[in-house]
């Protein structure tokens, strides 16, 4: 298949397609990416950070780039940094985002993690700065959260309201750690699809960890988890179409057209390039009449756009995203990927994936969802614990590490990466309650202690 340029006109189903289809890659080639979001605060006062000002976001993407980051500008705003394959970029509230390059082992990943982490504590450490690892922000309200001068957040922000109740803290109050994964063929993306899927809710169960919303428990393990349920139903959710028969990249082509459009990325002054779009339809743009622009037809690059504002738990691009886990310390930003790689890159182990979930409902589904958002590794699904279930795909993602065999050193395979995430299914404890004991017991309710103990 020909890879896609992305000025390529859109006209067809066909056009669509291949899009996804250019992504196929041979297994020599497959690569991990990882992404994780955090939270900076300031010292002082605990409180986010806005982006001007000598301790805002923009001095620290100003200061990070002594370490050899290019800025990324729009309208005269500094608003993200790249290097070598990898990205730094900002989220409604200042969330700060490695978007790391595609890398062959979890030990570069790790690497890569770590060289960044500690260059932002360098950075922050001279602003008064410091960052944490969590799904929900603690403390402060939507109110007191800043809003970033991105051009598309602004059509966004204005939009969410008008789908569901909790999208703008979506945007502004939350944090996640992805894993984006390669595949062969269209046969292969489906079984990962499905795979990763159904497993997602065990996932968000094993990384709850926002339990407190302005100062107070918010009765959740993953508030984060819960918003994406009153977010926007057109974009997100568990996609029951995706265990269909004759699921496919058209089948993903045609849930992504339905889904309302929220902008138009064109070269124009007004709002960063953005034309306002939201809530018209795709398919009348590839017939030229989209009310935003009369007369003019997609790109390749339209449709691109497009399908990064869809949000659902796995997400189809170039490549597959696993969307589902909330934002945690330094030592689990490494065992996410490390978790997916071994499920999916390991053709013993994906097949053993599939067995373990192939017979689960679309009910189940939705209904582990809304456990693990709520009770984390308690409860039980399809007639077992769900712990039990999360004990299976952890063993089932080791052996696939071990078979893949990647070494550090000539010594260490990548089966250490997830040594924690056994340690949290073992004990059954989420890292959500052992934080609520925290704040019931030692921290006696003062949640001043949480930033003192769990910033990176």
């Amino acid at each position: 298949m020909a890879v896609v340029t992305e000025a390529k006109p859109v006209r067809t189903m066909d056009d669509l397609v291949s899009y996804f289809a250019s992504g196929e890659k041979p297994r020599e080639d497959w690569r991990i990416g990882a992404e994780h979001e955090k939270f900076a605060f300031r010292l002082s006062d605990l409180r986010r950070p806005e982006y001007a000002g000598p301790d805002g976001i923009e001095a620290m993407l100003k200061g990070l780039m002594r370490f050899g980051w290019q800025g990324y500008y729009e309208q005269d705003k500094l608003i993200a940094l790249t290097r070598n394959g990898a990205s730094v970029t900002l989220e409604p509230g200042g969330q700060f985002e490695l978007s790391g390059a595609p890398l062959a082992t979890i030990h570069d990943i790790c690497s890569e993690t770590g060289q960044h982490l500690e260059e932002v504590k360098a950075v922050a450490s001279e602003l008064g700065l410091g960052f944490i690892g969590l799904g929900f922000s603690p403390l402060w309200s939507r109110e007191e959260t800043p809003i970033m001068p991105k051009g598309r957040y602004n059509i966004m922000r204005a939009y969410m309201p008008k789908k569901g109740e909790l999208g703008l803290d979506m945007m502004l109050r939350t944090c996640t750690v992805q894993a984006n994964l390669d595949y062969a063929s269209e046969a292969d993306m489906v079984k990962k699809f499905r795979v990763s899927l159904a497993l997602q809710p065990l996932v968000t169960a094993l990384f709850a960890n926002s339990p407190f919303t302005e100062g107070r428990p918010n009765g959740f393990l993953s508030a984060r988890a819960n918003v994406w349920t009153d977010t926007d139903p057109d974009r997100t959710g568990m996609l029951g179409f995706v265990f269909d028969e004759g699921f496919g990249y058209e089948a993903y082509a045609r849930y992504a057209l339905n889904v309302p459009m929220y902008f138009v990325k064109r070269d124009v002054p007004e709002n960063a390039g953005y034309i306002d779009a939201s809530g018209q339809d795709f398919k009348a743009f590839l017939k030229g009449e989209l009310p935003a622009l009369p007369g003019e037809l997609p790109t390749m690059d339209d449709w691109a756009d497009h399908l990064t504002t869809l949000f659902p738990e796995v997400r189809l691009k170039k490549y597959l995203e696993m969307r589902g886990a909330d934002g945690g310390p330094w030592s689990r930003l490494c065992a996410l990927p490390a978790l997916w790689g071994g499920l999916l890159y390991d053709t013993v182990a994906l097949d053993q994936a599939w067995e373990l979930v192939k017979g689960w409902s679309k009910a189940d589904h939705d209904t582990l969802r809304g456990m693990a958002a709520k009770t984390g590794l308690k409860g039980e699904i399809a007639g077992r614990p769900v712990r039990d279930w999360t004990l299976d795909m952890l063993d089932i993602a080791k052996l696939g590490l071990r078979n893949r065999n990647r070494l550090s050193g000539g010594m260490v395979d990548e089966t250490g990466y997830l040594s924690e995430l056994f340690e949290i299914a073992d004990s059954g404890v989420t890292p959500a309650e052992r934080l609520l004991a925290l704040y019931h017991g030692r921290w006696q309710g003062d949640l001043r202690h949480l930033y003192a103990e769990e910033a990176y």
